[in-house]
């Protein structure tokens, strides 16, 4: 029983040569070990890629370096696919996927489809694969238990305006170019999705053993914020556990999940919305999270459509010319955050955010929410 790398068979010499002209000279030693299957040399190798992917500035990183770890992940997992240690190949996999460069990643792919196969194969056989009860995300929604927990003034201004099967022609002409917000509904009804992902238990079938990045803590401005690598499962555990302190709280946030997990993407559709303009995708992102998550006040340079598949979500949205109001980080990295806590307001600090308008809404299953560029916007499930 074996992975198979067709790419990383046909290129390895060039791709160990141009990581020898980079002063990989010792990860070239190692990793021609670990090509002959040497289970210790694949995991040095890994280690010594993965110090060059942290020795500066994510953007610094020599692009070879990249895909010495993707590299360096496919040999690890190969030595546990062999050794039938199916959910770390899996993990190791993941790992290159995510952190590693694109030269390989059709490997990836192709060997995350054979051990995600396996897997399942061995579930049935423990006869762990059956029937289960389905599993929802969210409780029933109580929407005046709702707004007593969302910041102040909520759902008593102006709303985001909805609807219904808006035409491409109006979308264009009433809100992609005057920048307006818009909630589209009935737009997602033939999406696979809506249906699959309101059942926790689906998403553990198809996903479960697949390790994603993760942020933990109240929002990514918090001093207790950080991010962790954890299994689906792990994560979703995490969130029926319902014991999760403000600084425990977990929030798979803003991941090219469906680049990395291909099944899931094949219960989305892509909206025709977003080639509206002429315009391509530049990402495409995901966000699975409980109460009490948020995602703090900010705008994004790009157009941006959120689409609701399960549960709900209220958000607030500011103009860009309330900008200067919203008084935005000054350090660079953070220029597009707002300094203001919209669940916390000091008034005194921040009094020109008092009588600032403002339109919010509370975005439903099956809607789609158009953010147009510079629109600053809060997030939170309800």
């Amino acid at each position: 029983m074996s992975l198979d790398t067709p790419i990383l068979d046909s290129q390895l010499p060039s791709l160990l040569h141009q990581i020898t002209e980079e002063g990989g000279y010792a990860f070239t030693s190692i990793a021609t070990r670990a090509a002959a299957g040497d289970t210790r040399a694949a995991e040095a190798a890994r280690e010594l890629a993965w110090e060059q992917l942290h020795s500066g500035p994510w953007h610094s990183v020599v692009p070879i370096w990249r895909d010495a770890y993707s590299m360096a992940c496919l040999h690890v997992a190969k030595c546990h696919f062999r050794s039938g240690e199916l959910e770390q190949a899996l993990r190791a996999l993941d790992m290159g996927l995510i952190m590693g460069g694109f030269t390989l990643r059709d490997d990836l792919n192709l060997c995350i489809r054979k051990a995600t196969q396996a897997l399942r194969d061995k579930d049935s056989g423990d006869d762990r694969g059956g029937r289960h009860q389905k599993v929802e995300w969210y409780e029933d929604f109580n929407l005046a238990e709702a707004t007593r927990l969302l910041p102040a003034k909520s759902l008593s201004r102006k709303t985001v305006v909805k609807k219904c099967g808006l035409s491409l022609e109006g979308f264009l002409r009433e809100h992609f170019v005057p920048s307006l917000p818009v909630i589209i509904s009935g737009s997602m009804n033939h999406w696979p999705a809506t249906d699959r992902w309101s059942d926790m238990n689906y998403i553990k079938k198809v996903a479960g053993f697949r390790t994603v990045p993760v942020e933990v803590g109240r929002n990514y401005l918090s001093s207790d914020w950080k991010q962790e690598l954890i299994t689906i499962s792990e994560f979703l555990e995490r969130i029926q556990s319902g014991h999760c302190s403000p600084a425990s709280t977990t929030y798979l946030a803003q991941h090219q999940l469906f680049d990395q997990i291909q099944v899931l993407k094949q219960d989305i559709v892509i909206p025709d919305y977003c080639f509206v303009g002429g315009g391509e995708i530049r990402s495409l992102n995901a966000w699975f999270g409980p109460l009490g998550t948020v995602t703090p006040l900010h705008h994004d340079p790009h157009h941006n459509i959120l689409a609701q598949v399960a549960g709900k979500k209220y958000i607030r949205l500011y103009s860009p010319s309330s900008s200067e109001e919203l008084y935005p980080h000054t350090e660079t990295m953070l220029c597009n955050s707002s300094q203001v806590d919209l669940d916390n307001i000091d008034e005194e600090e921040f009094p020109k955010i008092s009588d600032l308008g403002f339109m919010d809404c509370i975005l439903e299953e099956g809607e789609m929410l158009y953010i147009p560029p510079k629109w600053w916007h809060y997030v939170a499930p309800l």
